[in-house]
């Protein structure tokens, strides 16, 4: 007996999996799973999301101006009008701490633009090209990297002058030859591959191999590289900003609030605190993303700890078939 035409189209028109969108794809892959299996990753990304939050609606979240000063209140104690108290100008602590987080995360960005700008193209360039000009771009790169990172930035602000731009220029300098060396390793490991003969043959330009083959291969690691150099550029901001170099006044930031807490540390040692609280747990929470984010996409996330912890040792496996 024939089967019916219609019939068979209908149940194999039934059996079709449907497509999954992009979310799902991206919630069912193995590195978001295991990511989202790290307890302390995660909560360092939210915490890094709060931040991100609050520098965006500061504005919102308080009614004080950062640069108003009322010499009348200075240095005064937590209260219910000035949460985290006042400093030495009778500005509002509070107001001043938020404001400092957007500024931070500017800076962050500002820094991590030039970084990839510069290290990222001539680490492709020097890896895929190869011969003097991989020796030169290498030459400059370990003279860089041979060089004390914040005594080098601290050199190059003093060219420019200080200023959170100029700050993030001499940061983004010291920060680029990292990036350069993931690049170049990876347009090295992959320069002699076949599919990049097959797309040299097929008359690809090198920059479009570098970009559309070679790039994605170091997109893991420059991944994880960025939310360590985020952390460092943190800590090298506020540093500079407190040496003077950087952040200049009205414009706070949390080293500028360090660096007049330290000038009253003997009247109001509270106020150090909330500035130098958010500089370690910001930095803290950069570091244990980037360690999570590194075992998720090197696979060795928790998941699957976990699910050798559960599998019973000795026991037999099912035979095929059976």
């Amino acid at each position: 007996m024939s089967e019916n035409p219609v019939q068979s189209h209908g149940t194999a028109a039934s059996r079709v999996v449907p497509r999954r969108s992009l979310l799902s794809s991206l919630k069912r892959s193995r590195p978001l799973r295991q990511l989202r299996g790290n307890r302390a990753a995660m909560v360092s990304g939210i915490f890094l999301l709060l931040l991100i939050i609050v520098a965006a609606l500061a504005p919102l979240l308080t009614t004080q101006d950062p640069a108003a000063q009322t010499l009348s209140k200075q240095l005064q104690g937590p209260s219910s009008e000035h949460w985290l108290g006042t400093d030495m100008y009778g500005r509002d602590v509070y107001t001043r701490l938020l404001f400092s987080a957007r500024v931070t995360l500017i800076a962050i960005l500002q820094a991590l633009a030039l970084a990839s700008l510069l290290g990222i193209p001539l680490g492709l360039l020097a890896g895929y090209v190869g011969g003097w000009v991989d020796a030169l771009l290498s030459r400059v790169s370990d003279a860089l990297l041979s060089l004390p990172p914040l005594i080098l930035a601290i050199a190059i602000v003093g060219i420019l002058g200080p200023g959170l731009t100029n700050a993030m220029i001499a940061i983004g300098i010291v920060l680029a030859p990292p990036q350069f060396r993931l690049a170049r390793g990876a347009a090295q490991s992959v320069s002699t591959e076949t599919y990049i003969e097959a797309a040299r043959a097929m008359g690809c330009s090198p920059w479009r191999i570098m970009w559309r083959h070679v790039l994605p291969n170091a997109s893991s690691p420059l991944l994880v590289q960025v939310t360590f150099a985020a952390g460092i550029i943190v800590i090298a901001e506020a540093s500079l900003s407190f040496l003077g170099l950087g952040v200049q006044s009205p414009q706070s930031s949390w080293g500028t609030m360090l660096r007049d807490a330290f000038d009253n540390i003997y009247d109001s040692p509270w106020f150090m605190v909330a500035p130098a609280l958010m500089i370690v747990l910001t930095i803290l929470s950069f570091s244990t993303f980037g360690d999570g984010l590194r075992d998720a996409l090197e696979g060795r996330g928790v998941i699957r700890i976990r699910k050798a912890a559960k599998a019973k040792p000795g026991a037999p496996r099912a035979a095929a078939g059976v």
